[in-house]
């Protein structure tokens, strides 16, 4: 079941925000920034409201400045979800857009990136996305993954990823409480082969790394200290 949680805060998107370009990767539309002779890439997969949310583009940008080649597919199909269509609620909209098709298509992006000369790939998935990035560890098809506040993600999922995991969890997360990611947490430290990183941020809610209001300090900090632990995670294994 989706969270009222999952719909909060929706973004403005603007398909011309940030400051790098649109291209075709993997069969979709991406959102692309970075140094594109990069063997090193990090891909980031959106939550309910795509890969036009000026939050999201912007922490793309952010992360090229440690040399990664970021790209963000726009796995939604131009679909967003719209919060103000009362005929197509939640529920309904997710019909059109599991986190099933969502694999395939990373699975895709992966291909495409290792096609063009990548030799490591990491992979943050927010909310809906964050599910998916499970997959792609579960077949350890990307070197490192984070996960911020997930949705639908169960521990028997965690049990099975086999790539060094990070997860940003808030303290108020209907999606993810904290008591859940606590479960994550003990079921990547059973795994002797694998890394983790778990982390719950106090004061923040689910969708506070990009959901957040560019007016507000304190938010903007809470994202920040997010975003800047994820760049961390990336750095020590996608190399």
């Amino acid at each position: 079941m989706a969270s009222s949680q999952c719909c909060e805060n929706p973004p403005t998107l603007n398909p011309t925000c940030g400051q790098g370009c649109v291209e075709d990767i993997g069969g979709l539309k991406a959102y692309i920034t970075g140094p594109s002779d990069s063997k090193l890439a990090v891909f980031l997969l959106s939550d309910i409201f795509g890969y036009e949310a000026p939050n999201l583009r912007k922490l793309a940008d952010k992360i090229t400045v440690a040399g990664f080649y970021v790209v963000v597919p726009d796995f939604l199909y131009r679909d967003p979800y719209n919060p103000n269509d009362p005929k197509r609620p939640i529920m309904e909209w997710l019909k059109d857009h599991g986190t099933d098709k969502g694999t395939e298509d990373a699975k895709a992006v992966v291909a495409a990136l290792k096609s063009k000369g990548v030799s490591a790939i990491g992979a943050a998935g927010f909310c809906w996305g964050a599910k998916v990035v499970v997959e792609l560890g579960k077949h350890s098809l990307v070197n490192a993954a984070v996960l911020c506040h997930p949705a639908w993600v169960t521990v028997d999922d965690i049990k099975e990823v086999k790539t060094h995991t990070a997860i940003l969890g808030a303290e108020t997360d209907h999606l993810s409480p904290p008591e859940l990611v606590k479960q994550f947490e003990e079921a990547l430290s059973a795994k002797a082969e694998v890394d983790s990183f778990v982390k719950i941020f106090p004061g923040v809610e689910h969708g506070w790394t990009t959901r957040y209001d560019v007016d507000d300090e304190t938010a903007v900090k809470k994202a920040e200290e997010a975003h800047q632990d994820l760049l961390a995670w990336f750095t020590k294994y996608v190399k």
